[in-house]
């Protein structure tokens, strides 16, 4: 699939209209939007566990896209994607990889969040060329502390939004200080913008298998000494992250020395969102060629 180029002076297309594209990859759709002009290396986004592509904030998004290509990808399974929803991050990374070749791309910026971020270190160790700069966000490397108690934490909090009705995301992404409860609120309404082709919802079978390979990657005997390319990365986390402990932000300086890192105060799981305006400039200025 070839990327057509936006006719000069038409207005950047922007989150909450970017229209539901498929790209063939091994026998299955997957579902991506992109967002932006078509200017510098593009941005791909994977996203965190048991999310589709609403689940994409368009405060952090949207900034984003206003320089550059963004391209907001699917899962296998997940959503509107065809086929079975993959239970390791090995295999959702050839899927990414695939369909970025299938796009006609052969160089870009990843930005990864939570899960995506996992996946994305894997897209990194599978094609190694094809990524420029990285951007992993309330991630961990394989092996990092506290992984393996993560789909506890995950069931603990949707089983509290269930009894109180309250979305989940509030629970785990944000800190229920006062900054962090007003920060939840105004993301979840945030979500809520793009009204019109809305991707469809995660099923009890696609959270069970991330939850499979968000242990097989805690499970993971953490190597020895640095092995990743030497590259630009940036690591954003949250100095509060019950999902991803922060000690995981060390870990992946371990594997990626000379990485960019900056934990915030008063944050969770949610980093990004919850200090969008701060996180997006940063990220900005990292990609920024």
């Amino acid at each position: 699939m070839e990327h057509r180029a936006r006719e000069a002076g038409t207005a950047p297309v922007r989150f909450a209209h970017a229209p539901t594209r498929t790209v063939a990859v091994a026998g299955a759709e997957l579902v991506y939007r992109e967002l932006g002009d078509g200017r510098g290396v593009p941005l791909v986004g994977l996203t965190h566990l048991g999310a589709n592509l609403d689940s994409w904030d368009p405060e952090v998004v949207d900034p984003l896209a206003a320089g550059r290509r963004v391209i907001l990808l699917g899962y296998r399974g997940v959503g509107a994607s065809t086929g079975t929803a993959r239970d390791r991050f090995e295999d959702m990374a050839t899927d990414a990889v695939a369909a970025i070749r299938a796009l006609g791309l052969s160089r870009v910026d990843l930005l990864g969040l939570s899960m995506g971020g996992m996946v994305a270190q894997e897209v990194l160790r599978l094609d190694a060329d094809l990524v420029d700069r990285i951007v992993l966000a309330g991630a961990g490397p394989h092996g990092g502390p506290g992984l393996t108690r993560m789909t506890g934490v995950f069931l603990g909090g949707v089983a509290r939004g269930l009894a109180t009705l309250t979305p989940p995301t509030t629970l785990l992404f944000f800190t229920r200080t006062r900054h962090g409860r007003r920060a939840a609120k105004a993301y979840q309404e945030r979500l809520k913008r793009r009204r019109t082709g809305r991707d469809q919802p995660v099923t009890p079978a696609v959270l069970r298998a991330q939850l499979r390979a968000v242990k097989r990657w805690g499970r993971l005997q953490p190597p020895g000494g640095p092995s990743e390319p030497a590259m630009p990365v940036l690591v954003l986390h949250g100095d509060s992250d019950r999902m991803v402990p922060p000690g995981n932000a060390d870990a992946l300086l371990q594997r990626f020395p000379g990485a960019q890192v900056r934990v915030f105060p008063d944050s969770g799981h949610g980093v990004v969102p919850q200090n969008r305006q701060a996180a997006t400039e940063l990220v900005g200025r990292f990609l920024h060629r």
